[in-house]
């Protein structure tokens, strides 16, 4: 497979670049010219000369050895090579040191506009690859048949019929977006006082995990806990004076989970809706308290046993946030998380 610095065969496609010249390239480059390297790479994009793209890459990153700082450029042209170029070129940049300062993973990024028949045949099986198969699980494809490398993920390699649909990231040539799921009605709610909590469980630890890059990576917060009692108990217990609560299923609770775990929140680095739904498997089969990796159909069943609830404090949303409360009530043990990372 070529790699991110090898130009990809060329296969017909406009190759501006020659009609332009290489020079033009080097002068760029010489003179560390980010803006007009930029509307380089758009001309580049427009004209679907990806092996030029391929070509940019190359010269952008080789500067660095220089002292001419063009990651930036690299990481663009990166980017719309896995977003616009078809898989054979999509594929040069699906490797563990590109597109850094992309607008997500290019895993993700190229999954978003590719088939897993188109990229596969370019990709080696690898913990890369298996990071593609699973965002294109995501978005329903069903991939028990392929070539993959189950164990880097640990997850069904097709949707399950109790889980999704997930929240999609959307992805342009300069801009993205990462709407979370739809909120679910809801009402004010009766907080009961304050009680106990219950300290050192799994469910909590996986539910600060879940979105603790939002505090390592970004300015966010992040704080979960375990009550005897139900999920209104559990988000008292948080310290919210009032609340909203509406009920969701397994598969909408599984969303929210996803989303938060796939988001940098305002600031960190995206990491992808493959990520975020293992960060989902793992946080409902440790709340369900089931052993990694669990049988798909039994978590299915423990999950929808449980009780799932958005909630929010009654406020105006700003920044990213992911309010969610669980209850268990064969146990009688409730959970809630509140994550908050302002833009």
């Amino acid at each position: 497979m070529p790699t991110a610095l090898e130009p990809a065969p060329h296969c017909g496609a406009t190759n501006w670049l020659t009609v332009v010249g290489w020079d033009e390239l080097d002068r760029l480059v010489g003179r560390n010219d980010p803006d007009e390297l930029v509307r380089f790479v758009d001309r580049l994009t427009d004209a679907a000369d990806w092996d030029g793209l391929v070509t940019t890459v190359s010269a952008c990153r080789a500067a660095a050895s220089t002292g001419r700082q063009l990651w930036p450029v690299a990481s663009l042209a990166e980017y719309r090579l896995a977003l616009r170029a078809p898989g054979q070129w999509a594929a040069t940049v699906l490797t563990d040191d590109a597109g850094w300062l992309a607008l997500g993973p290019l895993s993700e990024v190229a999954a978003s506009t590719h088939t897993w028949a188109e990229l596969e045949p370019w990709l080696e099986r690898g913990p890369m690859a298996a990071y593609v198969a699973q965002e294109r699980v995501v978005r329903g494809e069903d991939l028990r048949d392929a070539n993959v490398d189950a164990e880097v993920l640990e997850l069904p390699l097709v949707l399950q019929t109790w889980e999704g649909p997930y929240a999609l990231a959307a992805y342009k040539d300069d801009r993205a977006t990462f709407d979370p799921p739809p909120s679910p009605p809801v009402m004010a709610a009766a907080l009961p006082p304050v009680g106990t909590t219950i300290d050192g469980d799994d469910g909590t630890r996986a539910l600060t995990e879940l979105v603790g890059h939002w505090t390592r990576s970004s300015d966010g917060r992040v704080d979960a806990l375990c009550v005897p009692g139900d999920h209104l108990a559990a988000i008292a217990a948080l310290g919210v004076p009032r609340a909203r609560v509406g009920e969701v299923d397994a598969g909408a609770a599984l969303a929210w989970m996803a989303w938060g775990a796939a988001s940098g929140g305002a600031h960190g680095r995206r990491r992808g809706t493959a990520a975020g739904r293992f960060g989902a498997w793992w946080t409902a089969a440790a709340l369900a308290g089931l052993d990694w990796p669990p049988d798909p159909d039994e978590l299915g069943t423990v999950a929808s046993e449980l009780r799932w609830f958005w909630w929010d404090p009654n406020e105006p949303a700003t920044g990213w946030q992911l309010h969610l409360a669980v209850w268990d009530p064969a146990d009688d043990v409730a959970w809630a998380l509140s994550a908050v990372d302002q833009a």
